[in-house]
Order: C-alpha cells, then sequence, then structure tokens
C-alpha cells in the first residue's frame, strides 16, 4: 500500500490548492477520493488488485492519474502489438522541446506547440513517412529558475524500409530543422529522436504518464495555478494514422487477442480506509463465487510504469 499511500497524501495536498478553482461538489469530490478501497489478493498477499474505491476522476489528481496512466500504457502496448504484427511496422519516438518560459507565458506557449506541431506533420516529406502517430503533451517545472518545459513525447509508427530507404528516412538535424522552421525558433537545439527496441517499455511510459509530476504542480499556489490554468480542458493526447485507428479497436475489444491473462488466483478481499495518515486494513475475508469469477482468469487491464 506504500504507493497508495504516497498518492493519497499528495492527493490531500492537492484538495488544499484546488479549491478555488472548482465547483464545492467537485473539491469534495477529490478530498474524498480513494478514502476507501477493496483489493482483491492472493492467497499469499504478494499480489493486489483494486477492485473497488471511490475515485475523483480529476486529470490533477495523484492518485487518479496514476491509475489511468497505468491503463493507457496497457491500451498502448497492445496497440503497438497490433501494429507491428497486423501491418508490419515499426516505430521511432521523439521528444520535441523548445526553450522554457514563465508561468505567465505557458499558455500561449502550449498553443504554439499545438500549432507547429500541426504545421510540421503536415509537411509533405513528413506525411510520406508517418503512418500513425500518438502525441502527449508533458509539462516540468524547473523550481530554482521558477519556469515551466513544455514538450512533446511523439511515438511515430513508419515503414520497416524507412531506416534502410534514404528517400524515406529523416535525421535527427532534418528533424530540428523542421521543428525550428515550424516554431519559427531557430534557437531550438535539442529534438530527441529514436528506434523503438522491442519489449522497451521506457518510450510506453513517457506517453502514457502524466502530463505533470505531481511533485512539480503541487509545489505552491503559484505553481499550481500556472499548471492549471494552462492545461485544464486542453487536449493532451492526440491520436492519428494508425494509432487513431487502433485505439478504437481497442476500445471495441478487438484487440483482445494482444492483451495477457492475468495468471493470479484471487482469493481474499481486503478492504482499507483511510485514516490521517495511512491506509487502515479495516476487513480481510474470503472473495464470494461471483467474485471470483468477476476477478479471476480475466485479461489485464493496466500494466506498471516506468517513473
Amino acid at each position: 500500500m506504500d504507493k497508495y499511500t504516497e498518492k493519497k497524501r499528495k492527493n490531500q495536498a492537492l484538495s488544499k490548492l484546488i479549491g478555488s478553482f472548482v465547483s464545492e461538489a467537485s473539491a469534495e469530490l477529490i478530498a474524498e477520493c480513494n478514502t476507501f478501497m477493496m483489493f482483491a489478493s492472493d492467497e499469499r498477499m504478494e499480489k493486489m488488485k483494486q477492485h473497488k474505491g471511490n475515485s475523483c476522476k480529476n486529470r490533477f489528481c495523484p492518485i487518479c492519474s496514476w491509475r489511468k496512466a497505468k491503463k493507457d500504457a496497457l491500451a498502448l502496448s497492445v496497440q503497438m502489438k497490433y501494429i507491428e504484427e497486423e501491418h508490419q511496422k515499426d516505430f521511432i519516438f521523439m521528444t520535441l522541446t523548445a526553450p522554457n518560459v514563465s508561468g505567465e507565458d505557458l499558455l500561449e506557449e502550449i498553443r504554439i506547440y499545438n500549432k507547429a506541431f500541426k504545421k510540421m506533420v503536415e509537411r509533405k516529406e513528413v506525411k510520406t513517412v508517418v503512418k500513425g502517430y500518438v502525441r502527449k503533451l508533458e509539462v516540468t517545472y524547473n523550481k530554482e529558475r521558477d519556469d515551466y518545459h513544455p514538450h512533446f513525447h511523439v511515438l511515430i509508427t513508419v515503414n520497416k524500409s524507412y531506416f534502410t530507404q534514404t528517400k524515406q528516412y529523416i535525421s535527427r538535424d532534418r528533424w530540428l530543422e523542421l521543428w525550428q522552421q515550424a516554431t519559427g525558433d531557430p534557437t531550438i537545439t535539442q529534438v530527441d529522436v529514436r528506434k523503438v527496441r522491442k519489449n522497451n517499455n521506457k518510450e510506453i511510459s513517457e506517453i502514457a504518464k502524466y502530463v505533470g509530476k505531481d511533485s512539480d504542480y503541487l509545489s505552491n499556489e503559484k505553481v499550481f495555478e500556472a499548471f492549471y490554468k494552462s492545461l485544464k480542458g486542453k487536449q493532451l493526447v492526440v491520436y492519428s494514422g494508425l494509432f487513431k485507428e487502433s485505439m478504437k479497436l481497442f476500445k471495441n475489444g478487438d484487440l483482445d487477442k494482444y492483451r495477457e491473462v492475468d495468471p493470479t488466483e484471487y482469493v481474499y478481499a481486503l478492504m482499507y480506509n483511510w485514516g490521517q495518515k495511512e491506509y487502515i486494513l479495516k476487513e480481510k475475508r474470503e472473495l464470494t463465487e461471483d467474485e471470483r469469477k468477476q476477478l479471476n482468469r480475466n485479461l489485464l487491464d493496466e500494466v506498471g510504469l516506468e517513473e
């Protein structure tokens, strides 16, 4: 329960900061988020899986965003298996950056990023090689300089011949030129581009994880306000091409053959309530027959993240 405890404590910090930005009802939902939870565990209580709980689902909630990220990572890994096997494609992973900005300029900088990315992917030489992408916005905060670093992580699917045919291949330096031109900022010096290796979950984690680190946006009221006003209502993840198509298939259950079955045999139900500083085990009982049927031998619905 250590991770849940850590996230719930941060949720309490969020509750104190977000009150002036949301309705009273929303603030109450956030404050009460995951104050009670039911877990299923194996016989030795070595493997646990959350089955029920009261969740606020706010994108800034450290608990909800962490759990959503694990589900998003599972979906993305399944999509990649499908695209690789059914469409015979490879992947490249790209990080697009620009100089840091102040909190006052963060919202406008994100707008510039969005326009610049759209402009770049509409270039003929890019459209020729990109068969689909999933793009994630992330913002980090630099405490020493008191500024913000918005950047894009982009997972791109390409033909397998991309890496061998010079007419298709776009070098790292050319990607940098394209990004400089799209943003109109020649001072940008860094664009990271790499081929995605098989069974490497690092790229999946970068796309799936939170838009901002909770340790960043919960720093103080000023920093939280900058994050909240800049990111509220924004589309943080964009799917295109084969990734857009495969996400629809995933949601419809058409890609279930690429999902693994959870091998754990769940035996017990564990009921936790939030105390003042930690979760307290209130009840341990055997799962009912219906609960066992519901929980055992099901497909995985989330995976771990590299943090």
